[in-house]
């Protein structure tokens, strides 16, 4: 459920990240950001491979695991708490390690909104999904056109 619901969310960030990049760009991507902080920051593909692994291999199973004991009322309130922790986790360990400073701030202010911004959307997707596949594995399987046994 977890690596699904990660999924879903990072599919959801490729494409607002993809409009970003095709209409503006208006704020530098976190792929780039992660090419940088990957020491290669003219392979913006590894920045985008990376956030994939991340998203859906990472958060999403990770998400899964602490569900239940992450504050909020909502699910989607879950996935933004999980997500934007993991960013300010990201951003007081990786980020300065890998020389692009404490939340990404060499890359200035508005990545650093933008940043937030998609880590929130990225929870609310991801809390969102996990409650769907939730609530659908707590009902069974449906099986159509079957009939009964008796």
């Amino acid at each position: 459920m977890g690596m699904l619901a990660g999924l879903a969310s990072t599919t959801a960030i490729f494409l607002l990240e993809a409009v970003n990049l095709l209409l503006g760009p208006w704020v530098v991507s976190f792929p780039r950001l992660l090419s940088v902080t990957l020491q290669m920051p003219d392979n913006v593909a590894l920045g985008w491979i990376a956030h994939a692994i991340a998203g859906t291999l990472v958060l999403g199973p990770l998400f899964a695991l602490m569900y239940k004991s992450i504050p909020g009322q909502t699910p989607e309130a879950k996935g933004i708490t999980f997500s934007v922790a993991a960013f300010v986790v990201l951003s007081l360990t990786v980020a300065p390690l890998a020389g692009v400073g404490m939340f990404f701030m060499r890359a200035g202010f508005v990545a650093l909104a933008w940043m937030i911004l998609t880590h929130a959307l990225f929870g609310v997707v991801l809390g969102n999904v996990m409650a769907r596949l939730m609530a659908r594995e707590k009902r069974g399987p449906v099986v159509i056109g079957g009939a009964a046994v008796h």
